[in-house]
């Protein structure tokens, strides 16, 4: 029972196709054998309007496969659960623990003293799913545990524990292509002084994960002010981790940690320092292995992009920060982007200096208020006006461990806000970003007060989606080449969403079928769909979207716990044959407290949010199942 498809302009298209397509196809088109796939499209789900269907992870969205015969076959989706973070799965040292526990320094769980029986964390935040190609015949997926959002007698934890990632090891039945977890184990981060928050990560081209340390600790804080929350944070790591709060150094985390799965299937870690430190959403390596881009998260942030000195070797390489120079504030906004070369490094070199207990002070002089010799700056780990100096020599350390303070001195901007996610296109070699909120930094100085107002887009806190468009034959700002087919020359947006000027009955503050904040982005080639996952207080249930990038459709595809946010998106093409779209949620119920909803009784939602799930106590690790199989077809050469 095959299907043949044509090899010459509709040879992509029918082979991306090809995956929506299960065992069970009528007779009538297993006996054409010229029969061809015309089209694919996404029915998107109504947003959820009972309780019932605000505390579900859910999708009753479908896909529509329309065939050269006029025919159209209809595919349900369902959603499915790998575990929870709370689950007791992971193997570490003869004990099971919850999948979301963090190890130390020896990979001992860590015992959470704030009461008084034994317990250990448990991350209610699992984020990042990459779901890898197989190796050597088995299938592996690396998941982020990104914080622990409160302890176990109910007090914040964020940013006081260190975080964890985990290694799971799937059955894959080669019927249904349903996943099971059949191992899962906690990886060492031991020789590269633990993990900070992870964020979202993506797949290499050559298969490894790329990982990332969010909201790095400010290091001029945590030298001047021991109060600050750079200090608290990074001495409650030390203590937890090393076991020692003087062993605290913000100056070891706020890179891109890349996990190897060996053929025994053991992962081994390395961090790229010369990749830059900043607040790593993700990276994402484009078509050619050796450009990447990254989602800098939080407000008074910038876009950076790193072209590695050989393919498929993030070890060394230079690293760049873009100037917006804005052409429109129409439709989300739109600019060009002009690079400004920050310096090349190897790994080795910046963990030297690491190494070595570099300090703030030692990198640069400060004035508080302008001087003669220093530049004014603001950047998201400060906060606020500063004034800086590079001390002699010490240019490499500021370019690759105080990458935006020093891009800004520089005249990169450092405006955005909540830029998130990133993913690429490499047919139509685009990438896309998610910005996920345009407000504060991005609109226009009014004051006159800020150090730079390069952004001046009309407010929309609901967010839009980017796309970056690529090219070579790029020069920096002093004119020199930069050796990369895919630097991003403009960039516009492409998907927006709406902000309302009052909340609806449900306590949605952007319409409903329209984005809000998007966060995770993942594409997928084979359906040449943009998915988008959302972290937003907008919608009181966050969503997942399906973007057909050919006909601009949005379709809703999955809807999140109410107050929790959609994460761990990653459209993995073709896993043995079976297509999945990988999808978590985390922090459950959480701000749902202080919402205006009326149409549900917000108090019985409350309850059963945390009766079947738990609020901010853990957090779910699944996919989207109903993406059928390669399986019995075959393609025309």
């Amino acid at each position: 029972m095959a299907i043949k498809v044509s090899s010459k302009t509709t040879a992509s298209l029918a082979l991306a196709l090809g995956l929506m397509i299960p065992a069970a196809i009528p007779a009538v088109h297993a006996q054409d054998n010229d029969l061809k796939i015309d089209s694919v499209k996404f029915n998107s789900m109504k947003a959820p309007a009972t309780i019932d269907e605000m505390v579900k992870t859910y999708t009753n969205a479908s896909v529509d496969v329309k065939y050269s015969d006029g025919s159209v076959k209809n595919f349900p989706l369902t959603y499915k659960y790998l575990f929870k973070s709370e689950d007791k799965i992971a193997d570490v040292k003869g004990e099971k623990i919850a999948a979301g526990t963090p190890i130390d320094l020896h990979g001992n769980p860590i015992v959470d003293v704030s009461v008084p029986e034994k317990t250990y964390f448990v991350s209610d935040a699992p984020d990042s799913n990459s779901f890898l190609k197989p190796i050597k015949g088995q299938n592996f997926m690396v998941t982020h545990y990104e914080y622990d959002t409160i302890d176990a007698a109910g007090k914040s934890a964020y940013g006081l524990v260190p975080a964890s990632m985990s290694l799971t090891r799937l059955d894959q039945d080669q019927k249904t292509g349903e996943l099971k977890a059949a191992e899962v184990k906690k990886i060492d981060f031991s020789e590269v002084n633990g993990l900070w928050i992870p964020c979202n990560g993506s797949v290499s081209p050559w298969n490894t994960h790329l990982g990332s340390e969010e909201y790095e600790p400010d290091a001029r804080q945590f030298e001047t002010n021991p109060n600050s929350q750079a200090a608290t944070w990074t001495k409650s790591f030390a203590k937890l981790y090393f076991g020692d709060e003087k062993k605290a150094n913000p100056y070891f985390y706020g890179y891109v940690p890349e996990i190897k799965v060996n053929a025994d299937g053991s992962p081994k870690v390395v961090k790229h320092y010369s990749m830059g430190r900043k607040s790593h959403e993700l990276s994402k390596v484009m078509a050619d292995n050796r450009t990447v881009f990254f989602g800098d998260d939080g407000q008074n942030t910038m876009m950076f992009m790193y072209v590695a000195d050989k393919a498929r070797n993030l070890s060394a390489g230079t690293l760049y920060a873009a100037k917006f120079i804005q052409t429109s504030t129409e439709n989300g906004g739109s600019g060009k982007l002009q690079w400004i070369n920050l310096g090349h490094a190897a790994d080795s070199e910046i963990k030297q200096i690491i190494d070595k207990g570099t300090k703030f002070s030692d990198i640069f002089e400060t004035s508080e208020k302008p001087a003669e010799g220093f530049k004014a700056i603001k950047q998201y780990s400060y906060g606020k006006t500063e004034y800086l100096k590079v001390k002699p020599g010490m240019e490499k350390a500021a370019a690759f461990m105080e990458s935006r303070r020093y891009a800004a001195m520089l005249g990169a901007t450092s405006e955005f806000n909540k830029m998130e996610g990133i993913t690429a296109n490499n047919k139509d070699k685009k990438a896309y970003v998610a910005i996920s909120d345009l407000s504060k930094s991005m609109e226009k100085d009014t004051t006159g007060t800020e150090p730079s107002d390069d952004i001046r887009l009309p407010k929309r806190k609901s967010g839009a989606v980017f796309q970056l468009n690529l090219s070579g034959g790029m020069k920096d700002q002093q004119g020199h080449p930069i050796k990369s087919g895919y630097a991003a020359s403009s960039m516009n947006a492409i998907v927006i969403g709406e902000d309302l000027p009052a909340a609806d009955a449900y306590g949605n503050t952007a319409a409903v079928d329209k984005i809000a904040s998007p966060d995770n982005l993942s594409f997928s080639e084979d359906m040449r769909t943009l998915f988008i996952g959302e972290d937003s207080s907008q919608h009181t249930n966050n969503f997942v979207w399906a973007y057909n990038v050919d006909t601009k459709e949005l379709s809703r595809v999955l809807s999140a716990p109410a107050g929790a946010e959609s994460t761990g998106l990653m459209a993995a093409d073709n896993r043995n044959g079976f297509s999945y779209v990988m999808s978590n949620f985390q922090h459950p119920g959480d701000e749902v407290e202080g919402k205006t909803i009326t149409a549900v009784d917000k108090e019985e939602l409350l309850k059963e949010i945390d009766k079947q799930i738990g609020i901010n106590k853990t957090g779910g690790v699944g996919y989207i199942s109903g993406l059928p199989s390669l399986e019995g077809l075959q393609k025309e050469d």
